[in-house]
């Protein structure tokens, strides 16, 4: 069973924060606050999809990666998704 069917409430639970983070960053832009107000809430929300971000590359790479029973062809296959993601995540 996947990593993320094993901990769907907790990554659910991170994304219902995100969504609220999020909601607040467009509530400070319609509300006019200053612009620190708004540079810390955004910087809040990257700061969340970033823990997830982990924690899921994490999660895959352990299943996926360190398991002896995926044969290695699978396994280069999940390396090179791995390092796909990672190549548009840091762009």
């Amino acid at each position: 069973m996947s990593h993320t069917v094993l901990n769907k409430k907790p990554l659910l639970a991170r994304i219902r924060r995100i969504k609220g983070q999020t909601q607040a960053l467009e509530n400070a832009l319609e509300e006019g606050q200053e612009c620190a107000v708004v540079l810390q809430q955004l910087a809040a929300v990257r700061g969340a999809v970033n823990g997830l971000m982990l924690e899921l590359l994490e999660g895959h790479m352990r299943e996926h990666l360190s398991d002896a029973d995926v044969p290695a062809e699978q396994r280069e296959q999940d390396l090179e998704l791995v390092v796909k993601v990672l190549r548009s995540y840091v762009k």
